[in-house]
């Protein structure tokens, strides 16, 4: 079979009339080592030191939902990279945001973008929020045995619900365990903070502006308290990543718009570092 795809130039037949609507399933029938969860790592004592994305955060707001992170990535106690990105496209309607692993990660959404295109095609239609939901579930377990070794992806997926008209959120754990957030959701290692934040600042009936103002407030308040947090990079001009869902697709905010809003938010910091102030009642 192989020497006859070479002399004749043409992929085998199973490539071109593939059996599943599945990427990952064709994947795994064919070249299954390509596959994360199945490349053999050798022994380790201790953990595995190699750059980890940190914080993700998302806010639904009536139009669409709002998923941002920030820039820093850190090994160990030393950042690795001040300026990597963390929030991705998955399709039109739909992005994934990135805490774990970061080299796994980034390969993990390459696929998971591949086989949203791949159902498309195969299929001749596009896979509804809660089934790209659940292929991302599937795709984080079959990874379980390389976080059990220290090298865990643990991604937030959101985007616009085509059937329900709303933004949803979906937050996970390092088994696939899957979970639909309520208004806003957090990972990464300044999880913490951010949901502190968030819990002051959402309201259902924020405006778009209003959601990615949230989420910067909420970042910065995680770099604040989380060394593995990057906050807004005023000298360097690095900001977080910003984008929105909504019923017209993804939409990543322009550099400009995000130092508008950074700027404004730090200038209000120096008179009140704490950030705002929520009513007691």
């Amino acid at each position: 079979m192989e020497a006859n795809t070479r002399s004749t130039g043409r992929l085998p037949a199973a490539f071109l009339t593939p059996g599943s609507s599945s990427f990952m399933d064709f994947l795994g029938e064919h070249s299954p080592e390509l596959l994360p969860g199945n490349r053999p790592l050798p022994p380790v004592q201790g953990a595995i030191e190699a750059p980890h994305g940190t914080t993700i955060v998302a806010v639904t707001f009536p139009g669409g939902v709002v998923l941002a992170g920030d820039r820093r990535a850190t090994m160990g106690n030393v950042i690795a990279q001040r300026d990597i990105e963390k929030v991705f496209p998955a399709d039109e309607y739909s992005a994934v945001g990135i805490a774990g692993t970061a080299g796994i990660a980034v390969e993990m959404v390459k696929l998971f973008q591949l086989e949203l295109e791949h159902f498309e095609k195969v299929e001749g239609t596009v896979l509804s929020l809660e089934g790209k939901a659940n292929r991302l579930s599937t795709m984080i377990r079959g990874n379980l045995g390389m976080a059990m070794q220290g090298l865990a992806v643990v991604p937030l997926f959101a985007g616009w619900d085509v059937d329900r008209e709303k933004g949803r959120i979906f937050s996970y754990d390092v088994t696939g365990g899957r979970s639909e957030e309520r208004g806003y959701a957090v990972t990464g290692s300044g999880s913490m903070f951010a949901r502190g934040a968030l819990k002051k600042l959402y309201r259902e009936d924020l405006g778009e502006e209003q959601a990615a103002t949230a989420v910067l407030q909420a970042l910065y308040d995680a770099a604040d308290d989380d060394s593995a947090t990057g906050g807004p990079d005023l000298a360097r001009r690095i900001f977080p990543i910003i984008t929105s869902i909504t019923e017209d697709g993804f939409k990543r905010f322009g550099e400009d718009e995000v130092a508008e809003l950074a700027r404004a938010i730090h200038e209000r910091r120096l008179e009140e570092p704490d950030g705002p102030r929520a009513a007691l009642l």
